[in-house]
């Protein structure tokens, strides 16, 4: 009897060992790789995401006709398609063409953003200058010269509009009831000045924000770092209808003009502005979507595989960088897998996501609304961290054996990037998502694994500069490096997908 069982347990394993070398051995492996190294479609996918649709923000046009276009690749390669429906914006924003200029004494061509959903001009509009006031005193001696004008405010943009909300009005009136009661407290004659704390009034960008606005000038002009960013109303978005969308535009002008007027106007010479910046809304709510591309497992349908990254990306440029140096290679990862033949055992997703920007909102939608899926899937694998090489990928010891495996072919595909595999200790799992559409995930204990990234040819990117800007666009990312990227995805995601079970999850978080 002692025999038999270990002639079951010695067979039983040499099954286990053959199906998992032959999962690695599929002809389809070989044919994706060939195929990526051939006729790669990488920086196609990611020309037509830039450079026909451009920014894709959640609620614009542009986005929608991406994920309509996605959808439509998905399903020509032969894949199922599911357009899922992941929440809706209450108006709808589309950006189009904008310029300014300095006129007067000087001129020049300015350089500046608005943030998205906020208000563009009324045509061409021109006006004088004024620094904005920072005591009622000083709004009643120039609010007559606030009608037509262009108004510098205080601080540094971060990207986003100044807040005009109920909450934000309040704010001011506070800071500038507590700067009047300051300024009006008198000492006695006989006191000692010195030994009283000097009072230092509170301040807010447009802090007459209201008054200024009622007052009638064209709109607000803020001090902007380089390279610029554009992000969004986050704080107003929510309460805005058709009926009460913003008026007033919001313009981040490049901080080294910025200087140079604001020092014109504090010497009060002639300074006259000219912008004309159109910002469309569309009356909502306008309803956005997960793009999601299935190939459907042949022995384990209801597990999973995903991959992918989000597809909406700011307006300030392209998009082609954050996103579109995820979306693309995604895409042509399905692309490649759909080309071998190959049949995975499990599904794979090929997850487009929605509104990552606006707080991983596609995404945690998903979760959300998929939880009886989430003990199935095998691994999220999420490319959102720019268009480098993947070198590497961390795994803990309970999946070493199977991904081992699985990225044995990746070191033929090209000698100049050599893929290593690295153990990966166990961590905690996230009490919060991090800020990519992996962080849902995470909190919910599916495994994230994730390749390391390398400028493997020195090409002096950084993501940094790019992210968020005006400089994200289609050749800021890399050829070489996402055709690579798409080439390792696929022959990944297709060997787990293979696996005869699922990844195991032991030791991947702590206690778990």
């Amino acid at each position: 009897m002692k025999t038999i069982r270990n002639f079951l347990l010695t067979f039983t394993c040499l099954i286990s060992f053959s199906q998992l070398l032959n999962a690695q051995t599929d002809p389809a492996i070989e044919r994706i790789i060939e195929t990526g190294k051939t006729d790669n479609q990488a920086m196609q996918h990611l020309d037509i995401l830039s450079n026909r649709f451009g920014g894709r923000l959640v609620g614009s046009d542009a986005y929608e006709n991406a994920a309509e276009w996605a959808a439509t690749k998905f399903r020509e390669w032969g894949m199922e398609v599911e357009m899922d429906e992941a929440g809706s914006v209450p108006v709808g924003f589309n950006r189009g063409p904008w310029f300014g200029r300095m006129m007067g004494e000087e001129s020049m061509h300015l350089h500046f953003v608005t943030p998205s959903y906020t208000s563009g001009t009324k045509g061409v509009q021109r006006g004088h200058v004024l620094a904005e006031p920072k005591t009622r005193a000083e709004f009643e001696r120039m609010k007559g010269s606030l009608k037509g004008a262009w108004v510098l405010i205080t601080g540094k943009s971060n990207g986003f509009p100044v807040d005009f909300s109920e909450k934000a009005d309040l704010k001011r009136d506070s800071i500038i009831s507590a700067n009047e009661a300051a300024a009006g407290k008198k000492l006695p004659a006989n006191s000692d000045k010195t030994s009283q704390p000097e009072y230092k009034p509170g301040d807010e960008p447009a802090l007459f924000y209201r008054e200024m606005k009622e007052a009638g000038i064209l709109g607000i002009i803020q001090s902007a770092p380089v390279p610029l960013v554009a992000l969004y109303d986050r704080k107003n978005i929510g309460n805005m209808t058709f009926e009460n969308l913003p008026s007033t535009p919001d313009i981040k002008l490049d901080e080294h003009q910025y200087d140079i007027i604001h020092q014109m106007v504090k010497e009060r010479r002639q300074v006259i502005l000219e912008f004309d910046i159109r910002n469309h809304f569309k009356p909502g709510p306008v309803k956005y979507h997960n793009v999601i591309g299935i190939i459907r497992g042949s022995e384990f349908p209801d597990e999973y595989v995903i991959m992918g990254g989000h597809l909406d990306a700011f307006d300030v440029a392209t998009g082609g960088v954050d996103n579109g140096s995820g979306a693309s290679p995604s895409m042509e990862a399905a692309r490649l897998i759909m080309q071998s033949g190959g049949k995975p055992r499990r599904s794979i997703l090929v997850c487009l996501w929605a509104a990552e920007e606006f707080g991983l909102l596609g995404s945690q939608s998903w979760v959300d609304r998929n939880r009886e899926k989430l003990p199935r899937i095998s691994n999220m694998f999420n490319r959102d961290s720019g268009p480098l090489a993947p070198t590497s990928i961390s795994v803990s010891e309970a999946m070493w054996k199977d991904m081992e495996a699985i990225c044995e072919p990746l070191a033929s595909i090209n000698p100049d990037y050599p893929f290593n595999l690295k153990k990966r200790e166990a961590r905690a799992r996230p009490l919060k998502p991090w800020g990519t559409d992996s962080g849902p995930f995470a909190v919910e204990g599916v495994p994230t694994l994730s390749f390391g990234l390398e400028d493997v040819k020195g090409l002096n990117f950084s993501y940094m500069e790019i992210w968020h800007t005006e400089r994200d666009t289609y050749d800021k990312s890399i050829a070489e490096y996402q055709e690579h990227a798409a080439i390792i995805t696929a022959v990944v995601v297709y060997g787990v997908a293979n696996l005869d079970h699922l990844l195991p999850r032991d030791g991947y978080y702590l206690n778990e």
